[in-house]
């Protein structure tokens, strides 16, 4: 049926027939792709196929599958909303809450738009732009906040992201599947699982050896120094073990991440075919990466404002606030695969975006901040730090067997809101945040002028 349609209107696609995704190219779609997908809807082109000219018409439906193709079309007003009111000075705690609002659909279309270049690409070059566009708009707004030297946010923003998907978006994914599947025992791929856990494992060291130069003495000068050469030796360390995960998962062991994409019913080829040509994809992901890019700056630089307006501090809204509203699309699907007893999938969003943010987000930014002279380190300071500990040793015994049910998930969720209520109640002014951030990044400069 859907291939009749594209017979009948070839100018769906600017380059011909329309692109199907064949197994070995559906492998190249990830967990985070099939999540999103979820959240999209046919759009009827009837009136489209009637306009006169072919030019316009291509135009007009590209629009069309951008705009009305998601669930979440309600939400890109917020869009041109924050542009506006950053334009003309409203309040800044409503430009951070559009700003938030427009990141949440344009993180999903961005996936769309991922997978739609992947479907002409092939399933390496797929898999890899999947990779790397997965989690966009962590990435970009983390180097923003870096180059405004907020390396908190930056650190806070990262953490709060990696704990919403081991906890939040996993806890209650397990808990919505276990209630909606009491009869019928959930199974999933536990070696998958496994992987992803030994990569989250190897971050947490990454991460607990700079904390642990602090309390091991020294002068201050002294342990900054050590604390920042062993988080960039271990950023590297980091990229290389992310390098070899994604050549574990597209190429020597692929079989292990199969079952997402076997388990999907055969029924919905019709959504696995291509709607946006080739060219106009990357063009749609070059103009939504340039507005996240935008939007992402508003974040940054309204955060504190928001925090000062709403009494809340700024480790919550970076840790809480812009992990659950920044990732909305991608935690909707991962609870939706749930109610349809598709671990896999769930756990392949859940798990393998905590593993990319872990593993790649995170020590890019360290050498971004490398290359822009910004002392950015993996000391995310011990509450943080231990906070993360316990999020990745309670999801590594929660999945150890390869079965779920409904406690494990409340389990999980109930660790995010004894966190969240831990940082909800946690005062740090902005201003005094700020200062930290300042009295670290001076602090050796400071202690050799005493010296000398």
């Amino acid at each position: 049926m859907g291939s009749r349609s594209h017979e009948e209107s070839p100018w769906l696609l600017e380059n011909g027939n329309p692109k199907v995704l064949t197994k070995d190219m559906r492998h190249g779609r990830t967990a985070h792709n099939m999540s999103s997908s979820s959240l999209r809807k046919k759009s009827e082109l009837t009136v489209i196929s009637k306009v006169p000219y072919g030019f316009l018409r291509n135009f007009l439906a590209n629009l069309q599958e951008v705009f009305l193709g998601t669930k979440l079309f309600i939400l890109f007003p917020s869009i041109p909303l924050a542009i506006i009111a950053h334009c003309f000075g409203f309040a800044r705690p409503w430009v951070f809450a559009m700003s938030l609002l427009g990141l949440t659909v344009l993180a999903e279309r961005v996936s769309f738009m991922t997978e739609q270049v992947a479907c002409y690409t092939g399933p390496t070059v797929g898999g890899l732009l999947n990779a790397t566009c997965g989690n966009a708009t962590e990435l970009i707004i983390a180097i923003f906040a870096l180059s405004n030297n907020k390396i908190a946010v930056v650190k806070y923003s990262l953490l709060g992201s990696i704990l919403s998907n081991l906890l939040l978006v996993l806890g209650t994914s397990l808990l919505c599947g276990g209630i909606a599947n009491l009869r019928q025992e959930q199974k999933y791929e536990r070696r998958q699982a496994d992987v992803n856990s030994l990569m989250l494992l190897l971050g947490l060291l990454c991460h607990m050896l700079p904390l642990l130069f602090r309390y091991g003495g020294g002068s201050p000068a002294v342990v900054a120094e050590a604390s920042l050469n062993v988080s960039r030796a271990a950023s590297l360390v980091m990229l290389c073990a992310y390098c070899a995960y994604i050549a574990f998962q597209l190429w020597t062991h692929r079989q292990l991440f199969e079952a997402q994409v076997d388990n999907d019913d055969e029924g919905q080829n019709d959504s696995e075919e291509a709607v946006i040509g080739f060219w106009s994809g990357i063009g749609w992901l070059v103009g939504m990466t340039a507005i996240i890019a935008l939007l992402s700056e508003y974040v940054v630089q309204t955060i504190e404002d928001a925090s000062n307006s709403w009494g809340l501090s700024v480790s919550f809204i970076s840790i809480i606030l812009l992990a659950i509203v920044g990732n909305a699309a991608e935690h909707a699907g991962a609870i939706i695969f749930a109610f349809k007893n598709k671990l896999d999938i769930t756990l392949g969003v859940a798990l393998g975006s905590a593993t990319q943010i872990s593993m790649f987000v995170v020590p890019v930014c360290v050498i971004v901040g490398w290359i822009l002279g910004i002392k950015m380190d993996l000391n995310f300071n011990l509450l943080e730090t231990g906070s993360l500990a316990l999020a990745i040793i309670v999801t590594a015994f929660t999945l150890q067997d390869g079965t779920s049910h409904y406690m494990k998930g409340l389990v999980l969720l109930l660790c995010y809101i004894v966190i969240g209520a831990c940082f909800f109640v946690q005062t740090t002014p902005s201003d005094q945040l700020n200062d930290e951030v300042h009295n670290v990044m001076l602090k050796p400069a400071t202690d050799a002028v005493f010296r000398a």
